[in-house]
């Protein structure tokens, strides 16, 4: 599969995230706790240069235990804040005004030597679609102050939204990057959702799901769907078509409609945590 996805109005939002920057302080970049690496934007350390950074591992609750607390401190190791948290639920999201105060000391005590004892902290939220930027700060700020979905791509123009006296925050479009280098970043942002499912060979990704959990979580594929695991991924996915009664006309099994429930499962935690990618453990210390 080729997986290439670039709307045009993410151009645009590029182009706004670069007019803003001069006049933020902080950058919280969400990324998706199942696929830290890959949901992270590589443009996005490059318009972030010289400013605060907070990594949020968002939907840490879909993760496995190990794989959060091995990116954690991966992104401790390279100078990042990090937070686990569960926008959806609100799960370590108050814990983020203090530790934007603590990104930001520096900036606060060079305002407070200067005599500026009101200037908030200017913070950009930033984030690959479907990665939950605005189910994040309604979840912070308590009220639906930004339109949240569950398809990437709802967020297409920038909102000033006052936190507190002491911190403001710019909600940003979710950005992709024009050309995947790698297709294995391409297919597991795919499985997250961070893609239009339209344009997605829903058989295939789902073949590439169950060769993943074949060879990392197969307990988990058995205990959802109880099938043989050790078979083929298509015989695989057959009998998870069998398991959920997936028939077209005349008793013959409809793999799409497997593929959709097994991604869906996936994607919503009912198989079980999973994390799809793991750091080199040599980076971690």
């Amino acid at each position: 599969m080729n997986f290439q996805w670039y709307p045009g109005h993410m151009t645009k939002a590029k182009r706004m995230m670069e007019e803003n920057i001069k006049v933020i302080d902080l950058i919280i970049e969400l990324v998706d706790a199942r696929v830290p690496l890959s949901s992270r934007n590589p443009d996005i350390d490059e318009l972030g240069k010289n400013k605060s950074r907070i990594i949020l591992l968002n939907k840490s609750d879909l993760a496995s235990d190990k794989g959060n607390e091995l990116w954690a401190e991966y992104f401790k190791q390279k100078g990042f804040y990090v937070l686990k948290i569960n926008a959806k639920s609100g799960a370590g999201v108050k814990s983020i005004t203090g530790v934007i105060a603590e990104a930001c000391k520096e900036k606060i005590e060079r305002d407070r030597r200067k005599g500026i004892l009101v200037r908030p902290i200017r913070a950009m939220v930033v984030g690959i679609p479907n990665v939950g930027k605005s189910t994040f700060i309604n979840s912070l700020v308590g009220k639906a102050c930004t339109k949240t979905g569950n398809k990437p791509g709802v967020t297409k123009g920038k909102q000033w939204i006052r936190l507190n006296k002491t911190v403001e925050l710019l909600d940003t479009p979710g950005i992709l990057w024009p050309r995947f280098d790698n297709q294995i970043v391409g297919m597991r942002l795919a499985l997250i959702g961070s893609m239009n499912d339209q344009v997605l060979n829903i058989e295939d990704l789902a073949i590439e799901l169950i060769k993943f959990l074949q060879d990392k979580y197969p307990a988990l594929l058995n205990r959802r769907y109880d099938i043989d695991v050790a078979k083929e991924p298509f015989e695989v996915l057959g009998g998870v078509a069998k398991s959920r009664s997936c028939l077209k006309k005349g008793n013959e099994l409809d793999y799409q409609k497997a593929a959709y429930i097994l991604i869906d499962d996936f994607r919503s935690g009912k198989i079980g945590k999973v994390t799809l990618e793991m750091p080199e453990l040599t980076e971690v210390i």
